[in-house]
């Protein structure tokens, strides 16, 4: 059994996104799908869509992860962001990072 004084770091991280070539709410799920699956497989993060889901064009996206190294949680976290700004089909508008 784990004792509770184990160290345990969450870092969370929001990402608003902005989708400017997409027309509907078909088009925008299959973008995040697509990007969300890639993320999850690459960084063995949690992801999901976490707001402005009634939007077309704009996405906000939570990714969280768990450790027990804080460089190692804000390591990971800064790789997402980078990677999903390499995706051609979003811009990241703005992003924010959380560790407790």
């Amino acid at each position: 059994m784990a004792s509770l004084d184990t160290k345990m770091v969450v870092g969370i991280c929001v990402i608003e996104l902005y989708i400017p070539r997409n027309g509907s709410l078909k088009g925008k799920r299959q973008v995040l799908q697509s990007i969300k699956t890639k993320i999850k497989n690459r960084f063995n993060v949690a992801v999901a869509e976490v707001g402005e889901q009634d939007l077309w064009q704009k996405a906000i996206l939570g990714v969280t992860t768990v450790a027990n190294d804080r460089s190692f949680v804000n390591e990971v976290m800064d790789k997402v962001v980078g990677f999903v700004s390499s995706f051609p089909q979003v811009q990241i508008v703005h992003h924010q990072l959380e560790l407790i």
